[in-house]
């Protein structure tokens, strides 16, 4: 989280936690080994924070949860953000079943609170055009609020609020 996802090496990690890097060696077996136990538990993280959100029973107010929770999540560890969703580390990928356990053990809630719309749709694909736009609308206010405002560009001024209206407009456009 201080150093970046560039500070994610052998022996920043292992200087963080106290150890040597043959500690590290010894406990993931490789950089890569490292790297992946990582990125499970940054998306372990996700789902405890989905995990603390009240279902309702009411799909949108569910719905609209999540995507707050989400929010928060990433601007909370932009960081830790970009290592879960960029390549931000070069020659780093987590593999197709870690990556397809993790957005089962997130996006699979999303899609469960999608489908409360409508138990007769397959919520898969609402539930990524929401995570889509989650994601965007996110990812560009992870990149623009700490520059200097754009006169006379309103957006800057409520974050949340475009957030959620854009939550809605999906939600809406999807006909749930």
């Amino acid at each position: 989280m201080t150093h970046g996802p560039a500070g994610l090496t052998v022996r920043r990690v292992a200087e963080e936690a106290g150890s040597s890097t043959m500690g590290v060696y010894s406990r993931f077996g490789s950089r890569t080994g490292m790297l992946q136990a990582l990125y499970e538990r940054a998306f372990d993280m996700l789902r405890d924070t989905f995990g603390a959100v009240p279902f309702t029973g009411d799909a949108f107010t569910d719905v609209r949860a999540l995507a707050l929770a989400y929010r928060i999540f990433a601007l909370q560890g932009p960081t830790r953000y970009a290592f879960m969703f960029e390549q931000a580390v070069p020659k780093f990928d987590p593999g197709p079943a870690l990556r397809a356990r993790a957005l089962e053990n997130t996006f699979g809630v999303l899609a469960a609170a999608v489908a409360q719309a409508d138990a007769q749709a397959a919520p898969e694909r609402g539930a990524y055009l929401l995570w889509a736009a989650m994601h965007g609308m996110v990812s560009i206010e992870l990149t623009h609020r700490d520059r200097t405002e754009l006169p006379g560009w309103s957006i800057a001024s409520d974050w949340e609020g475009v957030y959620l209206d854009g939550v809605r407009t999906v939600w809406n456009s999807l006909a749930l």
